[in-house]
């Protein structure tokens, strides 16, 4: 008459970081577990154990090296491709400025000439006014 209730246990599984760290702690065990089931004498197992964090370490610093590099080259590309991007910007805005001057430089002279014509003909039609108001009577206007 209750309700059921599903009793099953989840488990999540975040996924995160770098596969290096864990591959080298991987490496540091297993080594530790080889020279620890090795038949060998205390001062020979020492001189083992110190050789090999040696070796260790400087692969550690190798790998480390390569991710020091690889996050540089990484971000020297990305640099220059926002440069590119903040370039090709400029230039289309500079040439879109151009065009936009072109177009008012364009405007401006075809309004000028329409309005040198318009007063022309105004002044041709007035001069025609002036010119009929003053004809003899028997003469006919653009005879």
């Amino acid at each position: 008459m209750g309700r059921q209730r599903d009793d099953d246990e989840r488990v999540y599984v975040e996924k995160g970081g770098s596969p290096v760290i864990p591959f080298l702690w991987g490496l540091a065990l297993g080594a530790a577990a080889a020279l620890l089931f090795a038949p060998t004498s205390g001062e020979e197992l020492r001189g083992n154990l110190k050789d090999r964090a040696r070796r260790l370490k400087d692969l550690a610093v190798e790998k480390a090296e390569d991710l020091e590099e690889g996050i540089g080259d990484t971000y020297q590309r990305a640099r220059a491709k926002v440069e590119e991007e903040i370039d090709a910007a400029r230039r289309y805005v500079g040439d879109t400025r151009d065009t936009a001057k072109e177009v008012v430089s364009a405007g401006k002279a075809a309004a000028s000439t329409a309005r040198e014509e318009l007063e022309q003909r105004l002044a041709d039609a007035r001069e025609a006014r002036r010119a009929a108001r003053h004809a003899p009577p028997d003469e006919e206007p653009g005879a």
